[in-house]
């Protein structure tokens, strides 16, 4: 995952609201969202090659959300894949707070990553570098591969047309906000961050959509959870060629833990 907006309490009918881009290398497999064969809570994609995920939610309306934090000055290839620690959240019965406590004593096994994680009574972000968590406050959280709401184009972009949208409150909600994540508009030079991988790449992974040869956004996703716990979760999919391969939708209601 490498952009996201959650609107947190910002609709009447739906507290938490997940607008997300994926992106990754073209050839490295992936299974689309599913309720997974192991797991039937768990509400995902999946990583074909170490089995984590970098979005979901489950049968009790937990979600979470993870992305990398830009800096290859400090990447490790040895690192634990991070991809597990949004699997072990929804595979789990461990409440957010207690899990962000054990979580705080063991990122240092991964590579950089923010978190975000919960439901509709309480949402959570965690950064591992700082090794710093918190509530987060009602409203417009943007994220990509730097800590929260850091402004880069890309995510005050997102957030800008993401509030718009929901201003608009009409039918066309899903198909305004996939449209807004297919935006491939490049951030201006003067504009781009630097996160040490030179301004040509900080170029090219400016948009809200990446386009690149080998690299590129792999998936969309929409969340929606209502206040009686019903979660509605919609993906589209795309490959090297970007062209749309699949759409996934699906339907849950959420229940408490047994």
């Amino acid at each position: 995952m490498c952009l996201l907006v959650a609107a947190y309490r910002c609709h009447p009918e739906f507290p938490l609201i997940v607008v997300a881009n994926r992106d990754e290398f073209f050839r490295r497999p992936t299974a689309p969202a599913e309720f997974w064969a192991d797991y039937p809570e768990v509400l995902a994609g999946r990583d074909l090659r170490q089995g984590g995920t970098w979005m979901g939610v489950n049968r009790h309306g937990h979600f979470a959300a993870l992305t990398n934090v830009r800096d290859p000055n400090f990447f490790r290839s040895d690192a634990k894949s991070r991809g597990h620690i949004v699997a072990d959240f929804l595979t789990g019965q461990v409440v957010a707070k207690t899990f962000l406590a054990n979580l705080a004593r063991e990122c240092d096994d991964y590579n950089g990553f923010n978190l975000i994680l919960g439901d509709i009574d309480q949402l959570y972000y965690f950064h591992s570098v700082s090794k710093e968590s918190h509530a987060l406050a009602p409203g417009l959280h943007g994220l990509s591969n730097a800590r929260l709401n850091t402004p880069w184009p890309k995510v005050v972009r997102a957030k800008n047309n993401v509030e718009s949208s929901l201003r608009a409150g009409d039918n066309m909600l899903d198909q305004r906000l996939f449209d807004l994540l297919r935006d491939d508009t490049m951030a201006a030079d003067h504009e781009l961050p630097d996160t040490g991988v030179g301004q040509e790449k900080e170029r090219w992974l400016s948009p809200v959509f990446i386009r690149a040869p080998e690299y590129g956004t792999r998936s969309s996703t929409l969340m929606f959870i209502q206040r009686n716990g019903a979660v509605r979760y919609a993906e589209r999919s795309y490959n090297g060629a970007e062209t749309s391969q699949r759409d996934h939708e699906f339907e849950i209601i959420a229940r408490e833990f047994s």
